[in-house]
């Protein structure tokens, strides 16, 4: 098929490289001249494992080409994809001028008979919205509008996409289900299912699945507050409530709470949107609260170790600014509620990422920047610092292990945000090690403090 894709951001981008990879010809659209051009000298401007590879095979072959002529690309299109952000407005509610816009320029473009699809995410309605948008200018029969929500994780979108655990079509057209089942075929050949059901369920879809994830993170969260409390480890706790198949192990793992361009505007949107409706939607209410508090969770424990809340004079290294591992995506990372509040109090940073450091520079405020020195190394993040703060959970944070700490740090304080480490290895290494939701290692020095 041919397929146009309006939007060159993360999804679009994803999107339209695997679906260049599956024997389509794909043209990419995006209004940023300067993208555009990136992208047409092969570079890429996220960072997404297995992305690059793909992307030049398909560039090779060209299947996959990048415009800004909205207009050839949607005239030649079978179906055109529409990825364009929809960031949360003041009240939570999804911004949709994006969308929208585009929505309004469709429909003189349309010479044959063309699917619309919603592929951001957008809330309950908005497929409705755009075909109203459309219509003003096309006649009905030229097209349909479709919402097929994506579901894909930063780090392992290609994964995702390639072989995705269901795909959702939102569509009232039989010839709409039809043209996109068939394209979707060769990603589901291992029996996983096409859900075809109405544009409305497959909207709420989207918001429902994230909301409930982010619902179990702030849980476990919940959870791991408790233990502290009690004296309990919440990774025991984990696997004792893991093996139950009613709830099964994924999104168990306790830390300094979700953060990413999905969950946080997700969230707030199904809020949003259950508040219009005069339904107040009290979990999701609490989950964004304490994942609001959550995040700095861990400066307060810095100020119970330390018995101050003036850091003025130290200096503490930073492991990880991206929201999660193996993505460069700094938005709503923990990482950057942590670094404002840290030197504010007064403190001094060494902050290293594998590969966030150009995008947190750009998303932190100044005053963080004029106190924090950005470093290329990990082992460089832990000179002469007073404590260190592991923010994300990556593999190579790992390789140090607590075995380590003594040999390169002046104190080895650690307060790990990720629960990296075992307990029992740390105990044995003589650091003094602080997680989340599991007992303190080195409680004797923190008892002079407390």
């Amino acid at each position: 098929m041919k397929l146009a894709v309006i939007g060159t951001g993360y999804v679009g981008l994803v999107s339209g490289t695997c679906f260049a990879d599956s024997g389509n010809d794909v043209t990419c659209v995006d209004i940023d001249e300067q993208k555009v051009a990136q992208l047409r000298e092969g570079n890429i401007p996220i960072y997404e494992p297995g992305l690059e590879p793909i992307f030049k095979r398909c560039r090779r072959e060209e299947r996959l080409s990048f415009t800004t002529d909205m207009d050839r690309a949607v005239r030649e299109a079978d179906i055109v994809f529409l990825c364009l952000p929809t960031p949360p407005g003041g009240d939570g509610q999804a911004d949709l001028s994006a969308v929208m816009t585009v929505a309004g320029q469709l429909g003189p473009l349309l010479d044959d008979y063309t699917v619309i699809v919603n592929k951001s995410t957008v809330p309950v309605g908005t497929a409705n919205r755009v075909r109203k948008a459309v219509g003003q200018q096309a006649d009905e029969e030229l097209f349909d509008v479709v919402s097929n929500p994506e579901f894909l994780r930063e780090g392992a979108a290609v994964d995702d996409f390639m072989k995705p655990e269901r795909v959702v079509i939102g569509t009232d057209s039989d010839r709409a289900a039809d043209l996109m089942t068939t394209l979707y075929e060769p990603f589901v050949r291992s029996g996983n299912p096409i859900i075809v059901m109405d544009p409305r369920s497959s909207e709420l879809t989207k918001y429902a699945a994230n909301a409930m994830l982010a619902t179990k993170i702030t849980f476990m969260n919940e959870i791991a507050n408790i233990c502290e409390r009690v004296g309990a480890n919440v990774d025991n706790v984990r696997r004792g409530i893991g093996t139950d198949s009613r709830i099964g192990k994924r999104f168990l793992f306790a830390g300094i709470g979700y953060g990413g361009s999905c969950f946080p505007k997700d969230v707030q949107a199904i809020h949003h949107t259950a508040s219009e409706h005069g339904y107040d939607f009290k979990i999701v209410d609490s989950v964004m609260k304490v994942n609001e508090s959550q995040k700095t969770s861990i400066v307060r424990k810095m100020e119970n170790y330390f018995g101050t809340a003036d850091f003025s004079g130290k200096t503490f290294g930073m492991w990880g600014l991206s929201f999660k591992p193996e993505t460069d995506d700094i938005r709503e990372a923990p990482a950057l509620y942590i670094a404002e509040e840290l030197v504010k109090q007064g403190a001094k940073l060494l902050a290293y990422d594998p590969e966030a450091i150009g995008t947190f520079k750009q998303a932190t405020s100044q005053q963080v920047l004029d106190n924090t020195t950005f470093v290329h190394k990990q082992e460089e993040a832990l000179d002469n610092i007073d404590a260190l703060v592991i923010c994300t959970e990556w593999n190579e944070f790992r390789r140090p292990t607590v075995d380590n700490f003594n040999d390169v740090m002046k104190q080895p304080v650690i307060f790990d945000g990720r629960n990296l480490y075992d307990l029992e290895r740390a105990r044995k290494a003589g650091i003094t090690y602080i997680s989340v939701g599991r007992p303190r290692i080195n409680e004797s020095e923190l008892a002079t403090s407390e």
